[in-house]
């Protein structure tokens, strides 16, 4: 379990006070100080040129169990050779969801993102899913932790599914690990297909708080996909 009393240098206007479109403030740094601040209080950065944070009103969610999983993801999750591992290859994952894709040519995780979250990664308070077709990784998901508490940041795919799979692999052990939040930011149209939902911030900052003071560890051993596992 992550156990340090991390500092920030700076303190953060409350969440509530952010404008309609969701920004609040901008400077700082992104040391894992600072970051795990932010998300204890409903903010994430989005940009680091300069560092601007931002917390939505409404907030999405996963709610934990009622994940929808189509019938092509459940083909797919049963078909031999995919392996789901966690926390083995987190900066790696980052480096992927930055990579330009078609139809995404540009991405707010630059160096600095990586380097930060990393940080966070080796001190215990961020994880990944890694997604992997023999040893090749296709897919994966990282996010940010503090208790029973998940922020998923981003996802990457190499091939079509994977990073659906990584996203159901995370849920999936999110809830066996006690987890009580998993947050997604903003809903689109690929989460919402999956059973991503708003809630008014009030609410988001309410569970977030519980959330948080619960004291739990992911599980991180591996696994591999097929009938009953997810």
């Amino acid at each position: 379990m992550p156990s340090e009393k991390l500092v920030s240098s700076y303190h953060f206007p409350p969440a509530q006070t952010a404008d309609a479109d969701g920004f609040l403030a901008v400077g700082g740094d992104l040391t894992p100080g600072t970051l795990l601040l932010a998300y204890r209080n409903g903010i994430f950065p989005w940009t680091s040129n300069p560092i601007t944070w931002w917390s939505p009103d409404p907030r999405t969610i996963i709610p934990l169990g009622r994940l929808h999983v189509s019938r092509s993801l459940a083909r797919y999750l049963r078909k031999p050779g995919l392996r789901i591992t966690f926390d083995t290859a987190f900066r790696t994952v980052m480096e992927e969801c930055a990579r330009p894709r078609p139809g995404r040519m540009e991405t707010w995780i630059s160096g600095r993102f990586i380097n930060g979250y990393s940080r966070l990664h080796a001190m215990g308070y961020a994880h990944s899913a890694e997604v992997w077709r023999a040893e090749r990784m296709v897919g994966g998901i990282y996010g940010v932790s503090s208790g029973a508490f998940f922020a998923g940041e981003s996802m990457f795919s190499a091939e079509e599914n994977a990073s659906k799979v990584a996203l159901v692999a995370m849920e999936a052990r999110l809830r066996a690990s006690g987890f009580l939040l998993f947050d997604v930011q903003f809903l689109t149209k690929h989460l919402a297909s999956m059973g991503a939902e708003e809630i008014p911030r009030a609410e988001y900052l309410q569970r977030l708080r519980a959330a948080v003071a619960t004291d739990v560890a992911l599980r991180t051993e591996e696994t591999a996909t097929g009938p009953g596992v997810f």
